[in-house]
């Protein structure tokens, strides 16, 4: 039950958790729904899903099918695992005695003779099975038996209210064949909820559903992805951060070394984003890494999600930096998730995140934003999909830390793919410079939104024994540009506080 206004309505699941959050409880009962979708977008699946729930509530429902025969949707339910025990299932197809020329219609327009012939046999079926659930697949095939569209408009509002007076929740399938949609169907019905089934340049296709109309109801507006899996369809609703917006302190969380520490004003403050960017092989994952060491040692669970490298290689490098993940993968302190790009979309990976949020993770990384934005070739808002996860994520008091190869041996800082200060709080940059006919390296922090930090520019070293961070680079001049001048003899540089 729900409160619209003054009047309470009546929810009926779907029988998808995903979908009943986007229409803010299910469906309202009674109603007539248009669901419409390409061929393959998961119409049928859907359809059996609402029914499989009623049959769990020990209700009556039934599937009027006048295009495919019981035997194909017992088919598309076994591909789920599913059985079609308790759904009563009412073939309306052409018999095949319309093949004869002797029963070709003469005075009558073979429309009008189908359309009435088909209408009846939908109404008793409707009247002997007594179901508070029905499905009609498919629309298509009402609508090319009428003669006109006056005549299948008029059809479906007659449907509607015959429905309505038995007390049947009715879902109606729709092949959209045109971009606009059945407009009639569509002004008729309850709600109208479209499946869209979108080919990408690379891998599987991408799907989205999106509800168009729903009378009465503050539903999640927008397209929110779902997957057709091995027992349905799986939707993952549109992450809208400011819906579960909380207060949170802001503790300052260490890094475990002391140096970065005192570069950052003490630590990270708590439910901040952090972006750690420069060349390939500065370190960036290294130092991310050492952020959630330090987390789990604090018995903050983390979850680290690798684009660009699978979880027997991050294991292998953090061993050699004396980083032990394995013993906190063990306990389920650490979450190593590797993100097949091929089969990725924005919402299912948001979908993941909170997921473990809710769980009780308290440090998110993704390594790299590079290959985040590069899984997602086709998509044109992942800066905004990243923003409104990155803003759910500091609600609730988790950090986050994202990786961000800059081009270049030297890092152009003019080449980057999102802002850095869109998405982070917090922006910490590592160099390679040239010293004394060495290649080394150099961390230093550009931004902070919260609080002071250090403005020096400290030498950073990877050892077998961790991550070293140094004393600050007073004897040079020019650290960021990569060839940096000596100003004092080696030997005569200050302390780190100096």
């Amino acid at each position: 039950m729900g409160e619209q206004g003054d009047s309470v309505v009546s929810f009926m699941s779907s029988g998808i958790a995903g979908l009943d959050e986007i229409l803010r409880g299910g469906f309202i009962r009674d109603r007539l729904y248009l669901i419409e979708g390409e061929p393959g977008s998961g119409k049928t699946t859907l359809a059996l899903q609402f029914l499989l729930d009623g049959v769990k509530q020990g209700e009556s429902v039934l599937y009027i099918t006048l295009s495919e025969s019981k035997k194909e949707i017992e088919e598309v339910a076994a591909s789920h695992g599913w059985t079609m025990d308790g759904i009563h299932v009412h073939e309306v197809l052409p018999s095949e005695s319309i093949l004869k020329p002797e029963e070709q219609y003469t005075i009558f327009h073979p429309s009008d003779v189908e359309t009435a012939a088909t209408t009846q046999d939908i109404l008793t079926a409707v009247d002997t099975a007594r179901p508070t659930r029905v499905v009609l697949d498919s629309l298509s095939e009402l609508q090319l038996l009428a003669s006109s569209l006056l005549v299948y408009r008029r059809q479906i509002l007659a449907l509607r209210q015959y429905f309505a007076r038995r007390s049947c929740t009715t879902l109606l399938l729709n092949d959209r064949t045109e971009d606009g949609g059945d407009l009639h169907t569509r002004s008729i019905a309850h709600g109208v909820v479209r499946l869209d089934r979108i080919a990408t340049d690379y891998g599987g296709f991408r799907r989205r559903a999106e509800v168009i109309k729903y009378r009465g109801i503050a539903f999640r507006e927008g397209t929110h992805d779902y997957k057709i899996r091995h027992g349905g369809l799986v939707v993952y609703p549109r992450l809208v951060a400011a819906e579960s917006r909380e207060q949170t302190g802001r503790t300052l969380l260490g890094s475990g070394l002391p140096e970065l520490d005192l570069l950052l004003g003490g630590g990270i403050e708590e439910g901040t984003s952090t972006l750690v960017v420069g060349p390939a092989g500065t370190g960036k994952s290294s130092l991310v890494s050492q952020f959630a060491l330090a987390a789990v040692q604090r018995q903050q669970p983390a979850a680290l999600f690798l684009f660009e490298e699978s979880v027997s290689t991050f294991l292998h490098r953090a061993d050699g930096l004396g980083f032990d993940f394995r013993t906190p993968l063990a306990a389920g302190l650490v979450k190593l998730e590797q993100v097949d790009p091929a089969q990725l979309t924005p919402g299912e990976f948001a979908h993941d995140v909170c997921t473990l949020v809710e769980a009780g993770t308290k440090v998110v990384v993704l390594d790299s934003l590079n290959g985040y934005l590069h899984s997602m070739p086709n998509e044109k808002q992942l800066a905004s999909h990243l923003h409104e996860l990155l803003a759910y994520l500091g609600q609730r008091g988790v950090n986050s830390f994202l990786v961000a190869v800059q081009h270049g041996l030297l890092g152009d800082t003019s080449q980057t793919d999102i802002s850095a200060s869109y998405i982070a709080d917090n922006v910490i940059m590592l160099r390679y410079f040239e010293a004394l006919g060495e290649v080394r390296q150099a961390l230093s922090v550009f931004k902070k939104r919260i609080g002071f930090h250090e403005r020096t520019i400290r030498q950073m070293a990877i050892t077998s024994s961790g991550i070293q961070v140094g004393p600050i680079l007073r004897q040079f001049r020019g650290v960021l540009t990569g060839v940096p001048e000596l100003v004092e003899p080696p030997g005569q540089e200050h302390d780190a506080h100096g």
